[in-house]
């Protein structure tokens, strides 16, 4: 079960990543959503991995600690605030510039060399 969480953690980590680096905006906030999600299961993983346990401590042998899930659902709030302040901010970039790419517009990675006067 935990080879398989890790795997999962990678994959969407992996992906995540990759799509934050390409240059239009949609995917990279595709990207950062699925960044979002791999924090979560991760988070949620450290828990361990246990079913029909109860979450508090009591008289059972076993039990689930509670504090991945609280921190799990703070996590959630969290990058839904930000996926939403991130899909307001494309858009309004995308009305402004009629361009939906995340490059500054007139900025160069290198600078241009001018030619001898």
């Amino acid at each position: 079960m935990e080879l398989l969480v890790a795997s999962a953690v990678g994959l969407m980590t992996a992906v995540g990543v990759y799509l934050i680096l390409q240059q239009r905006t949609f995917p990279i906030i595709v990207g950062l959503t699925l960044l979002s999600y791999a924090v979560n299961v991760f988070l949620f993983s450290t828990g361990r991995l246990v079913v029909n346990q109860p979450p508090i401590i009591s008289d059972a042998d076993a039990y689930t600690d509670p504090l991945p899930q609280a921190l799990v659902l703070t996590a959630i709030v969290i990058s839904f605030g930000m996926t939403a302040l991130i899909v307001v901010l494309a858009l309004r970039s995308f009305l402004e510039t009629k361009n939906d790419t995340a490059d500054v517009p007139g900025e160069h990675l290198a600078p241009e060399v001018e030619a001898d006067k």
